[in-house]
């Protein structure tokens, strides 16, 4: 499913337009990416949680020659989904 085909699900589901579907879960999406920004985290109970994890610096190989290369440390966002969420896919 892309935005467009979840915009259409949000409108039918909530009972109102398109327009302000999108506008919504657009809201919803730059809320959570500046939440997750600035080192906080968004939990939706029973649906997951939206965080951002360091990761720490570490060596890998380059695969077409093999030659190690040092990876820098960085931020990345990451989920964890909730219990309802898991038991939902889960049936």
């Amino acid at each position: 499913m892309n935005k467009e085909e979840l915009v259409t699900e949000i409108s039918k589901s909530a009972k109102v337009t398109k327009k302000e579907a999108e506008a919504v879960l657009s809201a919803t999406i730059e809320t959570i990416e500046n939440t997750v920004k600035k080192g906080d985290k968004v939990t939706l109970v029973g649906f997951g949680t939206f965080e951002s994890r360091k990761r720490a610096a570490r060596t890998g190989r380059n695969p077409q020659t093999g030659k190690e290369i040092k990876i820098a440390a960085k931020t990345v966002p990451a989920f964890s989904a909730g219990k309802k969420f898991k038991e939902a896919v889960a049936k």
